[in-house]
This record gives structure tokens, sequence and C-alpha cells, in this order.
């Protein structure tokens, strides 16, 4: 049977999940946390202790800072040292809560036990609230605050909910892991966000270099009414919501549009445990699984790791950096974020830690643009990369670029990535983009 995927675009490079055969392990508490309070979409948090408070594991500490934001509850247990600023993994200056780690005590509404509930007694009302209350946000990337996704806009109706399991991203294995692990709670958030969102149908997307993921998540699914297990055939960026819409219920979002345009709510497979967690076990999202990796490292790790460790922990739980290692990159090597800190905490979101050799890491200088046309061949978005590039380059960004749409890019870098010229189009397009939605967002409403 053909596997699916999406139509337009896309590359196949070597997917590199050579920690996928590192089971989960538990990454020990450290000496002191750093919590910060910038780790989702929208607005920062606030804080809500002050230095000297003591705090459980649960306990909130961190309110929303806006309707587009997310509670931040205590990963652990101690006494509040410090609501400062502090950098993070680009060097900014972001406010954090520092926590003097003691023992490890939780809020006694927390269910510990390893048992399943299945029984799903909540209202979506309910639902709702208790995913808001455990500051769930997205484990796919973005962090968007799970609460406001669940709850279309006016006007706009779900169909159907998407399970986002393909993990296209090479070296990635933290999803695979959760899948094989803990597929049925997996499961269980699906049918949690099923209710919520008032739908019948869910589909779950798995790339076809997850075998094992692919059977635990069908026979986990079985038992379940309206849930469907899709095998995808391997290619970045399906992992890109667009993308995974238009390969599995062949639906493209509009330009300038959201999933929600579609019928579609996509979500991923570790917010989906975040929400059967949430709403059956009342836990708050305080945890999830980093995968540590990279070909120069002795050991391959797949850690679940509580929110605000410091990258520098999971290396040396790892065994630490080799000689050869020169560059830290937080997710992947196509979207990740490059570390210049590696004392910077980990958030809520944070999927791995890479580490790549100088060799890795080289780019072949650039050359002049050949014309081939293969980057506007490889993008997911149907741009103009080499298009945009040019615009970009000479400062045209109010009109050509708008034209061009540059707001659609979604940044993958298969742009950069197919470029036989060695032209860094992505690096060029991103600060454009960004202008020109700033321009278009300080325009008067209509």
């Amino acid at each position: 049977m053909k596997l699916k995927t999406f139509k337009m675009g896309g590359v196949h490079p070597d997917d590199s999940k050579i920690s996928s055969g590192a089971a989960i392990e538990e990454l020990p508490l450290p000496q002191t946390a750093y919590i910060s309070m910038a780790q989702h979409l929208g607005a920062p948090a606030v804080p809500a202790v002050q230095k000297g408070d003591s705090v459980k594991v649960g306990q909130l500490i961190a309110t929303a800072g806006g309707f587009v934001s997310a509670v931040i509850r205590s990963p652990f247990s101690g006494t509040v040292k410090a609501v400062e600023p502090r950098a993070d993994l680009a060097g900014n200056m972001v406010p954090h809560i520092i926590i003097d780690v003691e023992g490890d005590e939780w809020l006694p509404e927390i269910d510990r036990t390893p048992d399943i509930r299945r029984e799903i007694t909540a209202t979506p009302g309910e639902i709702l609230a208790k995913i808001q209350d455990a500051g769930v946000v997205g484990l796919g990337g973005a962090a968007f605050p799970t609460h406001v996704k669940l709850a279309p806009p006016k006007g706009k109706t779900a169909e159907c909910l998407i399970l986002n399991g393909t993990e296209c991203e090479p070296f990635l294995t933290s999803d695979d892991r959760i899948m094989r692990e803990r597929p049925e709670e997996i499961i269980l958030g699906a049918v949690i966000m099923m209710k919520a969102l008032g739908v019948d149908k869910c589909y779950v997307g798995i790339e076809e270099n997850k075998p094992e993921a692919i059977a635990a998540m069908k026979g986990a699914a079985a038992g379940y009414a309206g849930v469907k297990v899709v095998p995808l055939r391997k290619k970045y960026p399906q992992g890109g919501e667009k993308q995974l819409i238009d390969a599995i219920i062949r639906r493209r979002v509009p330009s300038m549009g959201l999933p929600i345009d579609t019928g579609a709510v996509v979500q991923n497979v570790g917010t989906s445990l975040a929400v059967y967690e949430a709403v059956q076990k009342n836990k708050p999202l305080i945890d999830n699984t980093i995968t540590v990796t990279g070909k120069c490292l002795g050991s391959q790790r797949n850690f679940k790791t509580r929110v605000g460790c410091t990258y520098a922990q999971l290396l040396e739980a790892a065994g630490g950096a080799p000689e050869n290692a020169a560059k830290f990159i937080s997710g992947g090597p196509m979207m990740g974020k490059a570390i210049v800190n590696l004392e910077a905490a980990t958030q809520k979101a944070t999927s791995a830690l890479l580490v790549l050799t100088e060799e890795e890491t080289l780019r072949k200088p650039e050359s002049n643009c050949i014309r081939c046309g293969k980057c506007a061949d490889a993008c997911p978005m149907g741009l103009q990369p080499f298009l945009l590039s040019k615009y970009a380059r000479a400062g045209k960004h109010q009109d050509e670029l708008e034209e061009e749409k540059v707001f659609d890019c979604i940044e993958c870098g298969c742009c950069l990535y197919t470029c036989p010229a060695n032209i860094p189009l992505l690096d060029v397009i991103r600060p454009a983009k960004a202008e020109v939605i700033k321009i278009m967002r300080s325009r008067p409403k209509q």
C-alpha cells in the first residue's frame, strides 16, 4: 500500500535516528532549578512567588500573562532562591524563578501511580479548565497554550483531531520513545481532546521509520472508537501542521490561514500525553522527554527531564561533551536553535540536545545562484526562496516580499538544504519575514 505524504515540496535528509533504541530514563534532580517565565508562545508568565517561599512539586509559581499564555507550576520542591533575569540558550536575559531543590515533595492531589485511568468523567468545559490549570502547551515546537488551541474561535468548527507523531526532524527520538513506551496514555489523551472539541475522528500520523511506534499505537488505538493510526512516508517537514493536514486529510491551509480553517486541530503526541496526565492524574506539565544525541557522543540517551534543569546537566548525564564537539543545538539540525549558553534551562517544549562536530557544521562557500529552481521545488509552501532572498538582500520588504507571500514561510530550511550554490537562503529570508509581519501588524485594521 502506498504511504501518504504531503504533495508540495519537501526533502529527504538522513534521519539519523541513532538514539531510537535508548529507553527513557529519569534524569537525576538538580541542586538548583531555573524556571523561565517565557517558555510558551504568547505573553510571558507572571511570577506568583518571591524569594524565601517554600514550594512543592505541582504548586502554582507563575500565572498566565494574557489570553494566549500559560501558567507555570513548580517541577521541584524546595525554596525560592531568587526571582530575577537569567540568560536563556541564546544569551538573552529572561525572568526566571530560581529554586534551591530540597527533597521531592509533591502536592497530594497529584496521582503518581502507574495505573492507567481509562474512564473519562470530565465534561468538555472541565477538560479545558484542567488543561489550562496544568499549564499544558504544545510540545511539537511552538509551545502554543493547549487550552486555547482546543477552543476554536467563533465561526470556526473542528471536524477532526490529528495527532502528530511524525518526528520528521533528523536525530530526534523522544516522541518515538513515548509512543513505544506509553501508547495507551497518548491515545487516552487524544480521546479526551476529541471530547473537548466535540469531534468523533482522530488520525495519528507516524512516519514509516518508526515501525515499533506504529505497532504500539495501533495496538492501543484498537480499543478506542474513531482513532486511526496513519503510517506516512518519510519526508521532511511532514511534522509541520500544514503539511501533516495535507498528508492525512488532503486539505490545504489557505495563505495567512490557520489549521482550523480546514476543520483540523493538530496536537503533538507529547501534548496528548500531557493532556492525559492533567485531566486523569491531576499532574501539571512539569517534565518532558528530551533526546541527547550526536554521532560524536559515546552514548545516545532519552531522558525524562523536569522543566528547569540545564543543558549542561543533560550533557553530563550522557557522558559529557567529547573533545571534538563544536556546536550544541536545542532541537534538530533543520529547525533547532543554537545553544550559546549550556547553563540555560530546559523548557516545557525542549525536545533534544544535539551535539555536532565542526566537520558536521561546516558550511561550504557561497557561490552565485545558478537558477536551478531546486529551492522552489523543495519549498513545502510553494514559495520561491531564490526570489525572496533576492528581494530581502535588496531591502525590499514591504511590497515585493509581501506580494510573494514571505509571511507563509515556515522556516523549515528545505531551501537552504537543497541549494547547490550554498546560498544561506533561510538566514536571509527569516529577518525579512519578521520585518514584513511587523509592518503588516502595524497597519490600521479594516
